[in-house]
């Protein structure tokens, strides 16, 4: 009897447990309908909440000016925000799932930077040879990101390699790419030069609706593909060798992985710039609130991701009012003190 008892204790707190997991999901997916309301709205023209929901549900009797801000200015911008805050959540907690590093993150481990660097060298090039530098750009940024991707993947196959040479190569890609940015800077003219360091900081403007259906095809292709490993991604946060025993092919999890991560986060960087601690904050909320499973980690991450790139934008459009602040700097000051305060939580955990 007793033991009947304890099983239907457990039964009920597990149940207990997944339902509190739902009612995150519910309440991060209201919070982000309704950051988007705000984030369409915000801008040099404001508009009435009420305004937009009525030109987005009712777009046939919405007031012809209102109806083109919305569809055609504003609304591929707030889109494509919860689009590249996704993708980057996601790459975050998959990063620090394979490597077992809370700082594992697209931007720490260097493929921001490339993306940068090639994004500037495309800057240079187009400006020397004529090149159509709105193509080149997304391109330039994409290739360089896919290329020091390459190289953990290589560094990955390689045997005798753990995760933690794994990081430390991705932050010795980071500052490689730093530096060839800088040089890049060096020579630059001073008007080159500062379209390079808007690119860096960061920006949803130049959204299209053709770059957000690229971005959220590849994100939706690669959050269904990491979600179907849920299980084996869930296995691994309990050690290698516990999910070695449980049947996990590890070299090939990781690979698979890192292949997902990298083209889903390069190809959001290409298009809206260097967006940095997203894909570092996100994943930790996303725990904090409901733990290591995978099946429910993965979507909060990338509703945490959204949600936080949504407000970022909506922020940089409140700061000067008429003016458009650069959404990459906006992420690193809220991003900040709440890595500062996760480090010091960790350390009192730890003491």
């Amino acid at each position: 009897m007793l033991n009947a008892a304890a099983h239907e204790a457990v039964v009920v707190r597990q149940r207990q447990r997944e339902a509190r997991r739902w009612q995150f999901l519910m309440i991060f997916i209201v919070l982000i309908a309704c950051s988007i309301l705000f984030d369409i709205a915000t801008g040099p023209s404001l508009l009435p909440v009420s305004d937009v929901v009525h030109a987005l549900f009712q777009p046939g009797t919405a007031e012809p000016m209102t109806k083109t801000i919305v569809y055609e200015m504003r609304l591929p911008i707030a889109l494509m925000a919860l689009v590249v805050g996704a993708a980057l959540g996601l790459g975050g907690v998959q990063m620090q799932t394979l490597l077992d590093n809370p700082l594992a993150s697209p931007f720490t481990l260097g493929l921001a930077a490339a993306a940068g660097f090639g994004a500037a060298l495309a800057l240079v090039t187009s400006s020397s040879f004529g090149i159509v530098s709105l193509l080149a750009i997304p391109a330039g940024a994409f290739i360089f990101s896919m290329l020091a991707a390459s190289l953990l993947f290589g560094l990955a196959l390689m045997r005798r390699i753990n995760s933690q040479t794994i990081i430390l190569a991705g932050i010795a890609l980071l500052f490689l790419f730093q530096s060839l940015l800088s040089l890049l800077q060096f020579i630059s003219s001073p008007e080159l030069n500062q379209q390079i360091v808007f690119w860096l900081f960061g920006s949803l403007m130049r959204t299209t609706w053709d770059s957000l259906l690229i971005t959220a095809v590849v994100t939706l292709v690669c959050a269904v593909l990491l979600y179907r490993d849920a299980w084996k991604l869930t296995c691994l946060r309990l050690g290698e060798a516990r999910a070695l025993s449980l049947g996990v092919n590890i070299n090939r999890l990781r690979i698979k992985t890192l292949v997902l991560v990298a083209l889903m986060t390069s190809t959001a960087i290409s298009f809206v710039g260097v967006i940095g601690f997203v894909g570092l904050v996100a994943p930790h909320i996303g725990r904090m609130l409901i733990g290591e499973d995978q099946r429910y980690l993965i979507p909060l991450s990338a509703l945490c991701g959204a949600l936080l790139l949504s407000v970022s934008s909506v922020i940089s459009k409140s700061i000067i009012p008429g003016a458009l602040f650069p959404i990459g700097i906006v992420t690193a000051i809220i991003g900040v003190p709440f890595f500062i305060w996760l480090i010091l939580g960790r350390g009192r955990r730890h003491a």
